[in-house]
């Protein structure tokens, strides 16, 4: 019998002045068996850093043909395609090739390692923006994840603040591929 997936519930309130975007957002995340608390909470940040009225959560890990964020258009065409983790080149051309914008948010120890390996192959993908998130901050995320939370995200230049009222994380994203 196959494993179902984990409900989470979030209630995510961005404040993000760098684009002048103030709202709530009620979130329903369906975490896949194989995946992470820390895997999820990078969702929930890439969800935030990107959120718009028409940005919902893909299938992900359980869907290859859907990314784990994406923003379509009232004609169905895709905006954006956000991707988290370290997917191979194969991938990450395939989604340049279908969205207007694709970004790859990558997080954990071996992202360098990653990066140099896979860097070459998708430089020519002019659509592509691809972000790390440092290890030691996608794990203090990673704590934050509850079944049901409240959560703050806090956008002003460049800087961005996470969390709940206990307990909040700064995150410095890295650009990697602007």
């Amino acid at each position: 019998m196959a494993l179902k997936a984990t409900i989470f519930k979030a209630d995510l309130q961005i404040s993000d002045m760098d684009r002048h975007y103030y709202q709530n957002h009620t979130l329903t995340i369906a975490r896949h068996p194989s995946e992470t608390d820390e895997r999820m909470m990078i969702r929930v940040l890439a969800f935030a850093l990107n959120a718009s009225e028409s940005l919902t959560f893909g299938k992900g890990l359980s869907d290859v043909e859907e990314p784990d964020i994406w923003q379509k258009d009232l004609t169905g065409a895709i905006d954006l395609w956000i991707e988290v983790g370290q997917p191979d080149d194969k991938r990450i051309l395939k989604a340049c090739g279908r969205a207007a914008r694709v970004i790859v948010y990558s997080y954990s120890s071996v992202s360098n390692i990653w990066w140099n390996q896979t860097g070459s192959r998708v430089e020519r993908a002019r659509n592509l923006t691809v972000v790390n998130i440092a290890s030691e901050t996608s794990q203090a995320l990673e704590k934050l994840a509850q079944r049901s939370m409240q959560l703050q995200c806090t956008i002003q230049d460049g800087q961005i603040w996470l969390g709940s009222n206990e307990d909040m994380v700064q995150i410095d994203p890295q650009i990697i591929k602007p």
